[in-house]
This record gives C-alpha cells, sequence and structure tokens, in this order.
C-alpha cells in the first residue's frame, strides 16, 4: 500500500515508516501534518478527487534542517563580469505514521448498474408535440 502525495511543489511516492526531506513546512518539530494525496494504491488504484476525498495521509515533522550549500557562479566572458552566490534551501524532515482510506468509494459502485425500465424510443412514437 502507498501514496502519492504532493507537497511543496513537488509529488512523492511514500509508504509507511517512510522518512523523506521535503520543503520546508511551517508546522513545529514533533507535530503531525495532513499531506495532499493525488493517488492511492491499495488492491484498487484511486485517481479521482472523490475517492481521495476519504484517503489520510498524515505525518510526523521529525526535524527542521537545510540542505547542503550550491554554488551559484555567473561569469561572461571578455567583460570582467564574475559574481558568486551561495544557496542552502530550508528542508523538513518528516516521518509518514499512517495512510488510510475509507471504503465509501464501494458503496458508490452499484449506483452506477442501474439500467433504465423504460426504453426511450416507445414514448417518442405518438408524434404530438403539444403546439
Amino acid at each position: 500500500m502507498y501514496a502519492i502525495v504532493k507537497t511543496g511543489g513537488k509529488q512523492y511516492r511514500v509508504e509507511r515508516g517512510q522518512r523523506l526531506l521535503v520543503e520546508r513546512l511551517a508546522a513545529a518539530e514533533g507535530s503531525d501534518v495532513q499531506l495532499e494525496p493525488l493517488m492511492y494504491r491499495s488492491e484498487e488504484a484511486v485517481f479521482d478527487k472523490a475517492g481521495l476525498k476519504d484517503v489520510k495521509v498524515t505525518a510526523k515533522v521529525v526535524a527542521h534542517v537545510r540542505g547542503e550549500k550550491l554554488r551559484v557562479f555567473k561569469f561572461k566572458p571578455k567583460r570582467g563580469y564574475k559574481r558568486r552566490n551561495g544557496h542552502r534551501q530550508d528542508l523538513t524532515q518528516i516521518e509518514v505514521t499512517e495512510i488510510t482510506a475509507s471504503k465509501a468509494k464501494a458503496a458508490a459502485k452499484p449506483s452506477k448498474a442501474k439500467a433504465p425500465d423504460t426504453p426511450v424510443t416507445a414514448s417518442k412514437e405518438s408524434g404530438s408535440d403539444g403546439s
């Protein structure tokens, strides 16, 4: 069982107990956060928005960290233009604690299987349109 969630503009495939680094979340260390599911997979796959309303992905904030230093260097030849800059991304380490999905989707399936009782062609053959 796994889910694909979206956070910080990126998508991640997560399973229960998995730890991952995501962009900084506005939550205190030790608190629980809800992640937005885009897909859920168990015996069947759930993609539609109605089915995803029943899927809950909960994660615990383990720590707030910073990524490794990236060096940005700009250079234009024959002009003497050189600029050096650095960047460190703010990250949050989370651990997925649970992925749950209720079975409300199974009750909605039989309602589609109903067939119309009266044929449409029999009611239109009278020829009078009421004018």
